[in-house]
């Protein structure tokens, strides 16, 4: 697979659902667990609830190899996830410590303001420059859209991506640490990086 072989486009293909639901699960499982720990609820929840249009795809052959969601217009990637969904899904108490737990991942853009929500590329694809060139399709759907700014959270476990952004030119506007939450939630501390348009 080379990189000139990869296709970028606004908006995932609804035949790769399932796929994309893989990919969010594989990077961002071991966060989501805290809200529901089993993956075929959470996969189950996703089925229903992944705007798909509000992401970038990467593709190859017409496979997918990577998205990159966003927050914009009022939804993003798993806003679709909805209180009644995690209610018919986890019952009411598993449905209720989850819509608690997911409320403290919640990020609403502020005015003129693109959020990232979430990036994830497969194994076999990383080293390519996918990840890099998702941001560069993120921060040209900002531009297009007319957002001056993107704004995303990375935790303090997670140095790589930290870095990835940086070298795109994110900057680290905001850093809250909580070492005591660090046994529950896996990382001790999140920062919130943004790019200037």
């Amino acid at each position: 697979m080379k990189p000139e072989t990869v296709t970028y486009q606004v908006g995932i293909p609804d035949e790769h659902r399932s796929v994309a639901i893989d990919l969010f699960d594989e990077a961002f499982g071991e966060k989501l667990a805290l809200a529901v720990p089993d993956r075929e609820k959470r996969k189950a929840l996703f089925v229903e609830g992944f705007n798909l249009d509000s992401a970038i795809a990467a593709l190859v052959d017409g496979n997918l190899v990577g998205i990159a969601g966003f927050h914009a217009h009022g939804k993003s990637l798993t806003s679709g996830v909805k209180y009644r969904h995690l209610l018919s899904h986890l019952g009411f108490l598993r449905g209720n410590r989850a819509a608690i737990v997911f409320s403290l991942f919640e990020r609403t853009p502020r005015p003129n303001e693109l959020v990232m929500d979430g990036i994830a590329v497969q194994s076999q694809a990383r080293g390519m420059g996918i990840g890099k060139r998702l941001l560069g399709e993120i921060r040209t759907f900002a531009q297009i859209h007319g957002f001056n700014r993107v704004r995303l959270d990375v935790i303090d476990t997670n140095p790589k991506a930290r870095k990835l952004y940086e070298r795109f030119g994110f900057t680290g506007v905001k850093t809250e640490r909580f070492p005591q939450l660090k046994s529950i939630l896996g990382f001790g501390g999140v920062t919130t990086m943004e790019l200037r348009i």
